[in-house]
C-alpha cells in the first residue's frame, strides 16, 4: 500500500513539472525566445517520444531561428526510427517549403500521402498535420485516400464536412456533414444546429435538399435523412412540405403527433395558418380527451383558424359564425373544465372582440373563474378580461373590482402589473388623472418594458396636457372619447374629439386628436382616412409623442392590410433612422429586414 501511494506521489509531481515546463516553453515561444523554447520542447519530447505536439513545437523552434540544418537532420533520424510516423514527413516538407525548395517539399508531402497505412490514428494525425499547415486539399486527399483504405465512407466525415467548409465548398462540404449526421443518428439536434450556422443561403439549403433526396431514394428507411430534410423544408420557410415530411415521419414511427404539432405552431408562428390548421386537424383526427396533446392541438387549431379569418381585417359575418359554431361543437362535447380552460378562454375573447356579444363573453367568464379546478394565471388571465368587458358595457365598479383582485392577488409579478396597469387606466378614463399618475410613476420600473414604455407615455401625457389653460377639462374630454373607443362608441368618439377642436382649437392636443381619429378609422377598416391622418401627425408633429406610433402603424397598414410592401419597407426604414430612440425602433428595424429578404435566424 505504502509503495502504490509513493508511486502515485511521484507520478503526480513528474505530471506537475511537466505542465509547468510546457507553460514556460509556451511562453518562451509565444515571446520570441525560440532558443529557451526549443531546450525545453526537446526536453518534452525526449521524456515523452510518443508526443509528435513537443517535436513538433521543438522543430517550429528550430526554424523560427533558421536553423535549417539541425532540424532536417533532427527529422530524418526521427523518420528513420519512426518510418510509419507520416507527420514527420509532413514537417520535412514544410522546411523545405519554408527554404523556398517548393518540388522538394511537395515530394516529402506526396511521400506521406502515398504511404499512408490503413491506421485510424496515423490517417488523422496525417491530416490534421496538413490542417495545421492550412493544406486543405492535401489534408482531404489524406482522408479520402485513408477512408477507401479502411474501407469505410464515413470514418472521417466530420473531418472532410469541416475541410470543404474552410475552402467554400459547400456541396462537398453539405455531403459530408450529412454522412457524419448518418453515422451519429442520436445527435441530431447538434446537426441542426451545425447546418444551421454553415448553410447561409437558400443555394446552400436548396443544394441540401438535393443530396438528401437523393439519399432518401437509395436509403429510404433512414430516419437521419428524413427528419434533416424535414429541418430543411422549415429553414427554407417551406412549411407545408416540412408538414408533410413530419406527417410521414409520425406514421411511420408511431409518434404520437408531436413532431406535427412542433411544425404546427411553428407554421403558424410564421403566419401560415393554412399549414398550421393542418397540422393541427392532423393530430386532432381520432383522439380523446384523455390525451393531452389533442386538447392543445384543438385548442391551436381553432386559433389558427381565428387567425386565418380575422387577419387583415378581411373576414365576413359568415366567417365569424361558422368559427363560433367550432368553438361551441368543442365546448359542448366536453365541458368547461381544467382540460379546457384555455381554450374558453379564448371564446370567451372571440365573442367579445370579433362577434360584439359582451353578455356572452361576461356569462362564460363568470363561469370560467368559478370554477376550483381552473389554473390560477388562466384565473386571473379571465379576470383581466372580464374586467375589460365590463368596462366595455360600462359597468365600472366590477371592472377595477377584478383589476384590484389581480393586482392583489399578483402584486410582484407580470400579471399584477397588467392588472395595475389597466386599473390606472380606467381612472384615466374617469378624469382621475392625480390617482392615475401616480401609479403610472410606479409602473414606469415595470419588469415588463411593454407596460413600463406605456406608463411612461401616459405620465408624460398627462403632465403635458393637464391645466395648461388653467383647466383640465380638454383632457378628460380626449380620455371620455378614448373611453368611447373602447366600448365601441364610435360616432361618439368621433363627436368628443371634434368638440375638442371646436372648443379648444389651441390646445396642444391636436395631434393626438388627430391620432385617435386615425386609430378609429382603422377599427372601421377606412384605411385611407387613416393613412391621411398618421401622415399628417408625423409629418407635421415629429416632436410629439405620437409621431412614432403613427409611422409605425401606419407601415403596419400598408404591409397587412393594402399590401403595399415597398412603402411598408419605407417607413419602417424611416422610423428605425430618424426615430432610433423609439421603443418601436427594434421591431420597425426587424420588419424591414424581413421586408427586405432578410434570411433572419
Amino acid at each position: 500500500m505504502k509503495k502504490l501511494l509513493f508511486s502515485s506521489f511521484v507520478f503526480l509531481i513528474s505530471f506537475n513539472l511537466t505542465a509547468q515546463d510546457l507553460r514556460l516553453a509556451d511562453q518562451y515561444y509565444n515571446s520570441g525566445e525560440y532558443e529557451k523554447a526549443a531546450s525545453i520542447y526537446k526536453h518534452l519530447y525526449e521524456a515523452q517520444p510518443n508526443s509528435y505536439y513537443y517535436y513538433g513545437k521543438y522543430i517550429e523552434s528550430l526554424l523560427s531561428l533558421d536553423k535549417y540544418a539541425e532540424a532536417e537532420a533532427s527529422i530524418r533520424e526521427q523518420i528513420s526510427k519512426r518510418p510509419s510516423n507520416m507527420e514527420l514527413y509532413v514537417s520535412l516538407g514544410n522546411l523545405y517549403e519554408r527554404q523556398y525548395m517548393p518540388e522538394k517539399a511537395d515530394e516529402s508531402y506526396r511521400q506521406a500521402i502515398d504511404n499512408i497505412p490503413p491506421n485510424i490514428s496515423v490517417i488523422s494525425n496525417l491530416g490534421h498535420a496538413f490542417l495545421r499547415l492550412a493544406k486543405y486539399d492535401m489534408a482531404i486527399e489524406a482522408f479520402q485516400k485513408g477512408s477507401t483504405l479502411i474501407g469505410n465512407e464515413q470514418i472521417f466525415s466530420y473531418s472532410l464536412a469541416d475541410l470543404y467548409k474552410r475552402k467554400g465548398d459547400k456541396v462537398n462540404m453539405i455531403k459530408y456533414y450529412i454522412i457524419y449526421a448518418a453515422q451519429n443518428p442520436n445527435q441530431i439536434e447538434r446537426h441542426k444546429t451545425q447546418f444551421q450556422r454553415s448553410l447561409t443561403t437558400e443555394e446552400d439549403l436548396e443544394e441540401m435538399r438535393k443530396q438528401l433526396y437523393e439519399r432518401i431514394q437509395a436509403e429510404e428507411n433512414d430516419e437521419v435523412y428524413l427528419e434533416l430534410l424535414e429541418w430543411v423544408f422549415i429553414e427554407k420557410g417551406d412549411y407545408y412540405s416540412a408538414f408533410r415530411q413530419a406527417r410521414s415521419l409520425d406514421r411511420k414511427y408511431n409518434e404520437g403527433g408531436l413532431r406535427v404539432k412542433d411544425i404546427g405552431d411553428i407554421a403558424y408562428q410564421s403566419g401560415d395558418y393554412e399549414t398550421a390548421i393542418k397540422a393541427f386537424e392532423y393530430i386532432s383526427q381520432g383522439k380523446s380527451l384523455n390525451n393531452s396533446l389533442y386538447v392543445d392541438s384543438k385548442r391551436s387549431l381553432l386559433k389558427a383558424k381565428r387567425s386565418k379569418v380575422t387577419r387583415n381585417y378581411n373576414y365576413t359575418q359568415a366567417d365569424l359564425d361558422t368559427l363560433q359554431l367550432e368553438y361551441e361543437s368543442f365546448i359542448d362535447e366536453f365541458g368547461v373544465n381544467g382540460l379546457t380552460q384555455n381554450l374558453v378562454k379564448e371564446y370567451a375573447d372571440f365573442l367579445a372582440l370579433y362577434k360584439n356579444d359582451l353578455n356572452s363573453a361576461i356569462k362564460i367568464l363568470n363561469q370560467l373563474i368559478s370554477l376550483e379546478s381552473i389554473n390560477n394565471y388562466v384565473k386571473a388571465d379571465s379576470k383581466i378580461s372580464l374586467a375589460d368587458y365590463y368596462l366595455m358595457i360600462g359597468e365600472i365598479w366590477e371592472a377595477t373590482l377584478l383589476y384590484s383582485q389581480v393586482e392583489k392577488d399578483f402584486t410582484e409579478e407580470y400579471m399584477g402589473e397588467v392588472a395595475r396597469f389597466k386599473n390606472a387606466q380606467l381612472f384615466y378614463f374617469a378624469g382621475n388623472f392625480e390617482w392615475a399618475q401616480e401609479q403610472f410613476n410606479i409602473l414606469k420600473s415595470a419588469t415588463s418594458r411593454l407596460i413600463s414604455n406605456d406608463a411612461i407615455d401616459l405620465s408624460v401625457f398627462i403632465m403635458d396636457n393637464m391645466g395648461l389653460d388653467t383647466t383640465d377639462i380638454p383632457l378628460k374630454m380626449f380620455a371620455e372619447a378614448e373611453l368611447l373607443t373602447v366600448q365601441n362608441k364610435y360616432d361618439e368618439s368621433f363627436l368628443k374629439l371634434d368638440s375638442i377642436n371646436l372648443l379648444y382649437p389651441d390646445h396642444s392636443l391636436v395631434d393626438d386628436i388627430l391620432y385617435q381619429k386615425a386609430n378609429l378609422y382603422v377599427r372601421l377598416k377606412e384605411y385611407s382616412k387613416a393613412e391621411e391622418l398618421y401622415t399628417k401627425v408625423f409629418t407635421d408633429y415629429p416632436e410629439d409623442i405620437r409621431a412614432d406610433n403613427s409611422m409605425f402603424l401606419l407601415a403596419e397598414i400598408y404591409e397587412n392590410q393594402l399590401e403595399r410592401r415597398e412603402d411598408a419597407k419605407l417607413l419602417y426604414e424611416k422610423l428605425f433612422i430618424d426615430f432610433s430612440s423609439s421603443t418601436f425602433a427594434v421591431e420597425a428595424r426587424k420588419r424591414y429586414r424581413i421586408l427586405r429578404g432578410d434570411n433572419l435566424q
